[in-house]
């Protein structure tokens, strides 16, 4: 298995995602949990150094930066960069950030840490995501955090027992099929990834759901319900220990443990 990128395919990922309800979901419920948990980051409300790594389409960078930010926009695919670089130049405050076409593997070598790292859908397309971890804690300074939102192999498990499709969960047939399929090559196991980040030395300080029940709703219920009503449900429940576990994407909040 090799790391996948989304050259070639950066209008299907702007269409498939972040133009339906999935999108707006996410963006409502990672910006929400960023807006509480990054408070005890900064005791005097100076700009954070951030670091976006694999910024995609850079909706969570505009939002970073629209709050002042200093921000470092970190993607390997030259056409979700460009994508993103166009983005946050229409922002007057543009000039806070740096672009740098990488892959995550590259990152530490450039000898930076960061106040926050912002790693969001990233681990799941990558060969070695437990290595990822140990990439990802090099660049959080020893007071900061990491913002790691990852594809739940547990909902993906469950989305399709609903659906009766059970060759595949016998077969261990999760994975993307298809060079434009977005669902990603390597599913994650969260159990898998608590024993990672601790082996990188980090503790997981909170954790929501995203999309705890959007994914699973059939139609006509999806179409009938207002993407204001869908959002409030998602923000509500997304923390709700009954519920969070089944979010299409988990969203941890890991620091650095003391040493």
């Amino acid at each position: 298995m090799t790391d996948r990128y989304f050259d070639q395919i950066g209008a299907h990922f702007a269409r498939k995602i972040y133009a339906s309800p999935k999108g707006a979901i996410r963006l409502a419920v990672l910006t929400r949990d960023l807006e509480q948990w990054m408070q005890g980051l900064s005791s005097n409300d100076r700009p954070l150094r951030i670091l976006d790594v694999g910024a995609g389409l850079g909706h969570v960078s505009e939002w970073l930066l629209l709050r002042g930010h200093h921000l470092t926009v970190s993607e390997p695919s030259q056409e979700m960069l460009e994508a993103t670089r166009e983005r946050l130049e229409s922002i007057t405050a543009a000039s806070n950030v740096t672009y740098l076409q990488l892959p995550l593997q590259a990152l530490p070598q450039r000898s930076e840490q960061y106040d926050l790292v912002i790693c969001h859908a990233v681990l799941e397309w990558l060969a070695d995501p437990a290595a990822a971890l140990q990439l990802l804690s090099q660049l959080v300074a020893p007071s900061g955090a990491i913002s790691l939102a990852f594809y739940n192999r547990d909902a993906l498990a469950y989305k399709n027992l609903i659906k009766g499709q059970f060759h595949k969960l016998r077969a261990n047939q999760l994975a993307g099929q298809g060079k434009r399929s977005l669902t990603p090559q390597q599913p994650l196991d969260p159990r898998e990834m608590a024993l990672w980040s601790s082996a990188a030395q980090l503790s997981i300080n909170a954790s929501s759901g995203v999309r705890v029940f959007y994914d699973y709703m059939p139609e006509p219920f999806k179409s009938q319900s207002s993407l204001e009503d869908l959002i409030d449900q998602e923000l509500h429940y997304s923390q709700h220990p009954a519920y969070s576990h089944l979010g299409r994407y988990l969203h941890w909040w890991l620091q650095p443990a003391p040493r």
